[in-house]
C-alpha cells in the first residue's frame, strides 16, 4: 500500500511541477538567497569599520 502511495505522490508531483518551473524556482530561491547574505555581509563590515574608527563611541 506505502509504494502505491509513494507513486501517486511522484506521479501526482510529475503532472504538477514541470522540470523547467522546479529548476526556476530553485534559482529564484539561490538568487534571493545570495542577495540576503550579500547586504548582510556588507552591513558587518560597514559596522565593524564604524567601532573601529570610533564611529559608535561618544
Amino acid at each position: 500500500m506505502k509504494a502505491y502511495i509513494n507513486l501517486l505522490i511522484i506521479l501526482l508531483l510529475s503532472f504538477t511541477l514541470t522540470s523547467c518551473e522546479l529548476i526556476g524556482n530553485i534559482f529564484k530561491t539561490g538568487v534571493w538567497t545570495g542577495v540576503i547574505l550579500v547586504v548582510g555581509i556588507i552591513a558587518i563590515v560597514i559596522w565593524l569599520l564604524a567601532k573601529a574608527f570610533g564611529g559608535g563611541s561618544r
